[in-house]
């Protein structure tokens, strides 16, 4: 559950995506915002964020690696007087065991508050009038497929028709990206409705056809806190290094986010990335001989100077993985590097693999 970045912000964690939404609802103004607008709960609809406090790190030993995305928050409702707890879980792909999952995490909350309780007031839990805080589960999926796991727990325990008195009965929440077009969502005009339009991102292309209106951005940028502008900051640069933007443009298109410069940063943006993609279907087509050559030369030159992989990927706004393939190949013409060669053996290496590729397809 801890968040691990470096000196520069970028996050370390083995689940990315994961730790985008984990960011997200950490966030007071953007659970509230989740809370009011998606939870089709009357009584949240004046849910503010002054009213949410994060427990997640109360937590933590319920939690691994695995589900590192997860949130706990406590919710004060009618000016205060009652609490509940929302459990916001995340998931990227379909998860059938979810329903059994939460219940765990619900009954562990239970007993946290419950053994909280004794502490305060001895046996205080056997007494008639002692009620445990509602636990409101929710899952935000914003996959590539369908959910098509059941929201019940009954489905996940054998002979239930049978057995149906006897299985805890509930059923968690769900918040599915998929579902909220992007019309619905710039209608909300606030930071959550970018981040799931965000969420929603598969691939370049879809990005390259986002088209999202000037004034939203702009009013965005006037008039969000500066805690949702950071939070959609670093996840935006999850998604630029996602494309292999350089650690400079990604601290540049930060920038943008939090001086409120929203429209600047999108154009740029995919600005940027078509120049990435464009370079990738060239090389796949194997077109572009002539720039593919500069790039050896390059690359070349850089590694003449000792700078690693990484750096050269980065300083060229290359794939790491196509200049390790340059490199690899390059080492056996040093020290004089002949381009034209390097270009011929880097082509039918590629043309190779995708050959292999085809026939086991």
């Amino acid at each position: 559950m801890q968040e691990n970045d470096t000196a520069n912000g970028q996050i370390q964690n083995s689940k990315v995506e994961d730790n985008g939404a984990k960011l997200i609802f950490e966030n007071p103004t953007l659970c509230a915002q989740l809370l009011r607008d998606y939870s089709g709960i009357e009584l949240l609809k004046s849910v503010r964020a002054e009213d949410i406090t994060d427990v997640t790190e109360r937590y933590i030993p319920m939690f691994t690696e695995e589900r590192n995305a997860d949130v706990v928050k406590k919710v004060r409702v009618n000016d205060g007087e009652e609490i509940f707890i929302a459990l916001i879980e995340h998931k990227s792909s379909v998860d059938y065991n979810v329903s059994m999952q939460i219940l765990r995490y619900m009954v562990y909350i239970w007993d946290d508050y419950e053994r909280r309780e004794e502490k305060r007031v001895p046996d205080i839990s056997k007494l008639k009038g002692f009620k445990y805080p509602p636990v409101f589960p929710i899952v935000y999926y914003n996959g590539e497929s369908s959910w098509t796991a059941d929201k019940t727990l009954k489905s996940r325990v054998a002979l239930s028709d049978i057995f149906r008195p006897y299985i805890p009965d509930y059923e968690y929440h769900l918040v599915n990206t998929a579902d909220h077009g992007n019309e619905e969502l710039i209608k909300k005009n606030d930071g959550l409705s970018l981040l799931m339009i965000l969420n929603k991102i598969r691939n370049t292309d879809e990005f390259s056809s986002l088209n999202l209106p000037k004034d939203y951005l702009d009013n965005l940028s006037a008039n969000a806190p500066q805690d949702v502008l950071d939070v959609l900051a670093r996840v935006v640069a999850v998604l630029l290094r996602k494309h292999h933007v350089s650690e400079d443009e990604v601290q540049d298109f930060v920038s943008q986010i939090k001086e409120r410069h929203m429209s600047d940063l999108f154009a740029n943006f995919k600005a940027t990335v078509n120049v990435q993609e464009e370079r990738r279907i060239g090389r796949e087509q194997g077109l572009g001989i002539g720039e593919e050559i500069k790039l050896i030369k390059q690359v070349c030159g850089k590694i003449g100077l000792g700078q690693s992989i990484e750096q050269i990927a980065t300083d060229l706004l290359e794939d790491e993985e196509h200049i390790r393939r340059i490199s690899q190949i390059a080492s056996k013409y040093a020290p004089d590097y002949n381009a034209d060669k390097i270009y011929e053996e880097l082509y039918n290496f590629d043309q190779k693999q995708k050959s292999e590729f085809a026939k086991n397809q």
